[in-house]
């Protein structure tokens, strides 16, 4: 089991910066990978970002690039997504997942919700205009 929770969300203005933080726990020696995902009120989750856990390979969604930084912290077990030139179209509840399935070494499984095994309860993000 894998424990995963989510600290940093919170209301700021359009242009502004925030880190969300992914403290995991139990078994993280078995995890492949980790990422940041996110929902809108009426809308899908999406996938923001990922990063594997051994090679620290990144990858962003589209939408994302240039703006979030997702990088890891081994030493605290600890993942961070770093949120600049926010706009309102990003006001979402941010979640944390974290995958252990060999799967995840393909880029083309990174942004896949159910190659993903654990959940955080979420964050939420809201930018004002």
């Amino acid at each position: 089991q894998v424990q995963l929770v989510e600290s940093g969300g919170g209301l700021v203005q359009a242009g502004g910066s925030l880190r969300l933080s992914c403290a995991a726990s139990g078994r993280t020696f078995s995890m492949a990978a980790m990422g940041w995902f996110r929902q809108a009120p009426g809308k899908e989750r999406e996938f923001v970002a990922a990063i594997m856990w051994s090679t620290r390979i990144t990858f962003h969604t589209d939408s994302v690039k240039g703006r979030f930084t997702i990088s890891r912290d081994n030493t605290k077990n600890t993942v961070y997504l770093q949120m600049n030139s926010l706009n309102p179209e990003d006001t979402a509840v941010y979640y944390c997942a974290a995958g252990q399935s060999d799967r995840l070494t393909y880029a083309s499984n990174w942004a896949r919700r159910n190659e993903y095994d654990y959940w955080g309860q979420g964050t939420q993000v809201t930018v004002s205009s």
